[in-house]
């Protein structure tokens, strides 16, 4: 039995119709795609933008400078800058000692802050020492002398022992309050790690 065999639609009796292309069909554009696939509405080619993550802080707001000084770097940074502020009080506002007291708070408040946590204790400890090496140039008693320094050096703590002992309070607040959130973290922490009971 004779089988007919079957052509392709483009190729006609004497070879491919004029009105179609020889070669094989090329794929359709994308815009064609997107029409047939969505009923006629083109979607664009290009990935949806992904919004940038925010960083933690704004970038307008400018963090302080948050350093760690050690038991050590905490005494020096104390003593070195009351003993500074008490050469430029004794230099430009005459020695008075009630501008030394008004300084010493924010002195305080700084190395109670910048202390790092694991000596904490030394803060208080360190503000009242410091306080005396900074009376040292303005407590002259007219002689000059050591014994009249001592004495000026007594009279001005006795004189201002408020601020004395307001910024040592100031010291004590700041490393109690760092010391129950350190105290609380490290509760969460142990509370998360704990296993789960059954």
């Amino acid at each position: 039995m004779e089988q007919h065999r079957t052509r392709p639609a483009r190729y006609g009796r004497y070879g491919p119709r004029r009105d179609s292309p020889a070669g094989p069909a090329k794929p359709p554009l994308p815009s064609q795609a997107g029409r047939a696939a969505g009923g006629g509405a083109t979607r664009s080619a290009r990935p949806a933008r992904v919004p940038e993550g925010r960083p933690g802080s704004p970038p307008a707001v400018r963090r302080l400078p948050n350093p760690r000084l050690t038991g050590l770097g905490s005494v020096l940074f104390c003593g070195l800058t009351m003993l500074v502020l008490g050469l430029l009080t004794e230099a430009l506002f005459g020695a008075s000692q009630t501008v030394y007291g008004v300084l010493f708070p924010p002195v305080c408040a700084l190395t109670a802050l910048w202390v790092r946590e694991g000596d904490l204790l030394v803060a208080p400890v360190v503000v009242p020492i410091a306080f005396a090496v900074g009376l040292v140039p303005l407590a002259d008693e007219g002689g000059g002398g050591t014994g009249d320094r001592l004495m000026g050096m007594v009279t001005g703590l006795a004189t201002q022992a408020g601020w004395l002992y307001g910024g040592t309070l100031v010291a004590g607040l700041i490393v109690l309050v760092r010391r129950m959130r350190r105290v609380r973290a490290a509760n969460r922490r142990t509370a998360r790690n704990r296993p789960a009971r059954p």
